[in-house]
């Protein structure tokens, strides 16, 4: 019986020892412990270094998605239904293929009646319909896309004055596509109509991002999308919003601003060759129809042009800044 007894009190020792000092370490009870000891700890410089540590990977995993997002697009080459849809146009395919090929015609009839000759008319009528057409896309798009830059962060002071002002999100939005200038007006009640249909609003604010190409059309679609999935204060998250698109579009003024004086000097060495080539023709005609009545000239020409396109595009390319 003594032994019994005894045996009985060991394990029982045994046990308590085994739940105090094993159990934690195998259930993570300790390590939750200290992670409650590191949140509820009363000293300001290890919340400090706690506070930075997480605002740091939170900060990298925004970049890393950013980063993400900008290579995505760049992998993705755009299809001409979005480049017409983000030039502002209402053309479908037809419509444009139709006018690519009235312009390609146009050019190659004009040069053909000019009597330049076969392969330059032909050159013509293919610049004309396949080389044109993106130009004017492009043309638009980059016009449309600096308008909705001139009216973006208005619109989102718009917002954060209305949900200041206990305004539902939609009600702010619908505010804008009645009071907001073009193209913001029509991005914005695209988003309403989305919404309407039954898509979620931060998916049908991501969707302005494809319309928009731009980082602060992207910047706006993660706010909001953040936002509708988390919680938080909305009203402060789109204030700092708006703040780093007016300094964005404030550093871009100054940016073109700098590089005027270099953009002046390649137009002026870009457009020289051509205005000397029209005084030569109007003082002295038979000394330069040489170079195009003449095959030799036609070629010394076509290589001259060649050359001169390459440098235009390596001063454009030397005098354009991405920030």
């Amino acid at each position: 019986m003594n032994k019994f007894a005894l045996f009985l009190l060991v394990a029982t020792a045994i046990g308590g020892a085994a739940w105090v000092f094993v159990y934690p370490m195998l259930s993570g009870e300790r390590r939750a412990q200290q992670r409650q000891r590191l949140i509820t700890d009363s000293n300001p410089g290890v919340r400090a270094v706690n506070m930075r540590a997480q605002q740091k990977s939170r900060r990298e995993q925004i970049e890393g998605s950013l980063k993400e997002l900008e290579a995505r697009k760049k992998r993705n080459l755009l299809s001409l239904s979005q480049r017409i849809e983000q030039s502002g146009l209402s053309w479908s395919k037809n419509q444009f293929f139709m006018i690519s090929a009235a312009l390609g015609l146009a050019a190659f009839l004009i040069f053909f009646i000019l009597k330049i000759g076969l392969l330059a008319s032909l050159a013509a009528g293919f610049a004309g319909g396949f080389g044109l057409p993106l130009w004017i896309l492009r043309f638009l798009r980059k016009r449309r896309e600096k308008k909705f830059i001139a009216g973006f962060p208005d619109a989102v002071d718009v917002i954060v004055r209305g949900i200041k002002a206990g305004l539902p999100l939609g009600d702010s939005l619908r505010v804008i596509c009645n009071d907001a200038p073009e193209p913001v007006r029509t991005e914005f009640r695209l988003i309403i109509e989305t919404q309407a249909i039954g898509m979620p609003l931060g998916e049908a604010c991501g969707k302005l991002y494809q319309r928009i190409p731009l980082p602060e059309a992207n910047f706006f679609g993660i706010v909001i999308a953040i936002q509708q999935k988390s919680g938080g204060n909305l009203s402060e998250a789109l204030g700092n919003l708006s703040k780093i698109l007016r300094e964005r579009k404030k550093m871009k003024g100054k940016i073109q601003a700098m590089s005027m004086e270099a953009k002046a000097s390649g137009f002026i060495i870009g457009s020289l060759p051509g205005i000397v080539m029209v005084l030569v023709y109007l003082t002295s005609p038979q000394y330069i129809e040489l170079l195009w009545t003449h095959p030799t000239g036609r070629f010394m020409l076509a290589i001259a042009i060649f050359w001169m396109t390459m440098g235009i595009l390596v001063m454009r390319k030397m005098i354009n800044f991405d920030f």
